[in-house]
């Protein structure tokens, strides 16, 4: 065993194929009882936003019309299919396998934060196992780390709180007056579907900003293809403050002609009431807070490799703390495409011959 990926999502699945294809030997250790991480916890009717044709890892292809979006079940059959082939292939894949810590080996772990990391990592299994490797890359996604932005008023409301996380179907709250906190895809998607069986509206800190799904009669990919925009270096690109959402004018005429509203962020919940920024107040069942997620990185707490915020300290995926940790599935990781199932693969290949760097340096110091 020289290297050790946390999570077995879309990033830690094409980390291990980028060290298997480098000649090195992964072992992959994924929390729940199966593979692909957050996707089978996605709600029910989720589609991707690009083509199939945009959307596999390094070595297999998605199938099927390569011009459709795909379902999120199609999702997980295809990751189910690629982490099959990846141990077809030698890697160890081990499921129900959560990592709780990790911490590094030898004298230089013998302190709270210390970098040298020369004796390598220690990962820690809630079983109570210890796995030892001299490389380690979490890619453990971040949907366990839901964003809950604070909400005035929100200890004293008498109506539900949830995130995106928790929601699968309109199904429990059909009849219900919900309002859905959020700019971005999923919120708008979520919103729509709610307000077919539900009074919705949506709201905003900033108007909704749309993108055509497909300029000129070609999906949005075609061109971030063609154009290279994909793999622009991510400092190159200014960063959005919210992603905007592709639409083939769907959801531009549910805000237009209904059934969907859009209306100016809340300024606090009271009792059962939202209160808006006009000063106005009505009832409200449900709020939903479709606010993204931030990277869920615990089992690092003690190693001294995350900021404040809970941030990985890092270059382009490579801990800028610990010799042998990188990094995978983080946004803007390294270009406008690293957190997405077309673009993961190449920042695992980059990773990758980073960490093959320090293993060979690793092991000359060993005298191996």
């Amino acid at each position: 065993m020289n290297t050790i990926v946390v999570g077995g999502g879309q990033a830690g699945l094409a980390a291990t194929r980028a060290l298997l294809d480098a000649g090195l030997t992964p072992t992959l250790l994924e929390a729940t009882g199966q593979v692909t991480g957050s996707w089978r916890r996605y709600y029910d009717s989720l589609t991707l936003f690009s083509p199939a044709r945009y959307s596999s890892l390094p070595g297999l292809a998605f199938g099927g019309d390569p011009d459709r979006y795909p379902h999120r079940d199609e999702v997980v059959d295809y990751l189910t299919r690629y982490a099959r082939d990846l141990g077809r292939g030698g890697a160890e894949i081990r499921t129900g396998a959560r990592v709780v810590a990790i911490e590094l080996n030898g004298p230089a772990g013998a302190h709270r934060g210390a970098r040298d990391g020369g004796g390598g990592f220690a990962v820690h299994l809630a079983d109570g196992s210890t796995l030892n490797a001299p490389a380690v890359i979490a890619a453990s996604g971040s949907f366990d780390r839901p964003h809950l932005p604070l909400l005035p008023g929100r200890d004293g409301f008498t109506g539900e709180v949830l995130h995106a996380a928790a929601y699968t179907s309109p199904l429990p709250y059909a009849g219900r007056r919900v309002v859905v906190v959020g700019a971005g895809n999923s919120a708008v998607q979520i919103a729509c579907e709610l307000a077919e069986t539900s009074t919705v509206t949506l709201a905003t800190r900033t108007p909704i900003r749309f993108v055509d799904q497909r300029p000129l009669g070609r999906d949005l990919h075609f061109w971030f293809t063609v154009t290279g925009f994909d793999r622009l270096p991510a400092r190159l690109v200014t960063t959005p403050p919210t992603v905007p959402v592709l639409d083939e004018g769907t959801y531009r005429r549910a805000l237009r002609d209904g059934p969907l509203e859009r209306r100016p962020m809340f300024t606090r919940l009271d009792g059962d009431d939202v209160v808006w920024a006009d000063g106005s107040r009505e009832p409200v069942d449900v709020v939903l807070l479709a606010t993204g997620y931030r990277p869920s990185l615990d089992y690092l707490d003690g190693l001294g490799a995350l900021d404040g915020r809970g941030h990985p300290r890092h270059d382009r995926g490579l801990s800028t703390t610990h010799p042998g940790l990188g990094f995978l599935g983080l946004e803007w990781q390294r270009t406008p495409a690293s957190n997405t199932l077309r673009g993961v693969g190449r920042d695992a290949r980059h990773l990758t011959r980073k960490l093959k760097a320090h293993l060979g340096a690793h092991r000359f110091r060993a005298g191996v």
